[in-house]
């Protein structure tokens, strides 16, 4: 919605610097959480969440083209990262707890590969498509703002981290399932395998769609087929264009960093694995900075308690007793006009006669007067 309204949001820098700052606090907040997690799908889930986060960060400093470059090579092995985990989980029986993992890249071949391609492309790292996109948004974020970039990279390198660390923990080292695991331990079939591959393959070569100048001029295929839709945000957008020297260290700066986080995950995690509880700041990151429990105290706690004395004092107390009064208060008038069908011919006669008196009286004294 945002980069289709492109031109709205580059005419009011202000939404911009608002749309900027938080996708950095969602790709920041959301990659710590995943720093810790042990379920392989809720690392995968968080990691989505972070790369979110950089999508509207481009979106904030006008990068249009790249975040939606991002969005489609995000697609790509975010996709094969989620199927392959969907192999693993399978070859494990519904295991999902990557401490009772390890040592599946000999029984796993194919997952093993494209599950390592999908980490290198989504740790940012050249040629594979995640650098591309990645990169562009990081560029145009420095070109905005030094900040930018410097927060941006961590969240790079935070990624670098726990992608690799979920790769180490389980493909390598040593196989920590149970024994019937382990004997039943097979590749997925050819249904799952062969998408693998498809995805494997786009997140190698996905990111050539937008191979920047630096590279190659007039190269980004995807940024001339965009082209008509951000144009009138060019035309008013005051680009900061960086030189090629700088861009040549900001990548350098970047794809080293990733690269020191992914070999030290990498190492560190595939001879010794994380399999106990953390402590501390580990404890806040594994439980989501507590944010399931600061939810439930602030918002789902404070509606219950609304619902029930809605439930008792509105509803029961008030409307129940409302509608149940109507009730009553009708079967008691019922009980008493009852009585005046006595099934006497003559004593209805007798009303009538009485009644017309009565109207007769009203009519031509009290009218008249």
């Amino acid at each position: 919605m945002i980069a289709r309204s492109n031109i709205l949001y580059t005419l009011a820098p202000a939404s911009q610097t608002v749309v900027a700052i938080t996708g950095l606090a969602t790709a920041i907040f959301a990659a710590s959480i995943a720093l810790k997690q042990n379920d392989i799908k809720k690392v995968l889930a968080y990691s989505t969440v972070s790369q979110l986060g950089y999508m509207f960060l481009g979106l904030g400093v006008g990068a249009y083209t790249g975040a939606v470059f991002h969005v489609m090579t995000h697609a790509f092995f975010k996709a094969l990262l989620f199927l392959g985990a969907g192999s693993v989980i399978h070859a494990m029986h519904h295991e999902q707890d990557i401490r009772n993992m390890g040592g599946l890249r000999k029984k796993l071949p194919v997952t093993h590969l494209t599950f390592l391609i999908a980490c290198i492309a989504i740790a940012g790292i050249p040629p594979l498509s995640g650098f591309f996109s990645k990169d562009e948004i990081l560029a145009a974020a420095f070109a905005q703002n030094n900040i930018y970039w410097i927060i941006g990279a961590l969240g790079a390198f935070m990624t670098a981290w726990y992608m690799f660390r979920l790769y180490a923990t389980t493909f390598l080292g040593a196989f920590r399932g149970t024994p019937e695991q382990k004997e039943h331990l097979h590749e997925s079939p050819a249904a799952m395998t062969i998408p693998l591959v498809i995805l494997a393959i786009l997140s190698f070569a996905g990111g050539w769609l937008g191979i920047p100048e630096l590279f190659a001029a007039q190269s980004h295929a995807l940024g001339k087929f965009l082209e008509p839709i951000f144009a009138l945000s060019a035309k008013h957008q005051h680009a900061h264009h960086l030189s090629h020297s700088t861009e040549w260290t900001l990548i350098a700066i970047s794809v080293a960093g990733s690269l020191v986080f992914a070999l030290i995950a990498w190492t560190r995690f595939s001879r010794k694995p994380e399999l106990g509880e953390p402590a501390g700041l580990g404890k806040a990151l594994s439980n989501k900075w507590y944010i399931d429990e600061l939810y439930d105290r602030i918002i789902v706690k404070p509606v219950y308690a609304i619902a029930r004395f809605f439930s008792v004092q509105v509803e029961k107390g008030l409307i129940d007793w409302m509608v149940n009064g109507i009730g009553r208060l009708t079967l008691y008038g019922s009980r008493q006009l009852r009585w005046i069908q006595s099934g006497q011919v003559g004593s209805y006669v007798l009303l009538m006669v009485l009644g017309i008196l009565v109207f007769f009286v009203i009519q031509f004294f009290i009218k008249n007067n």
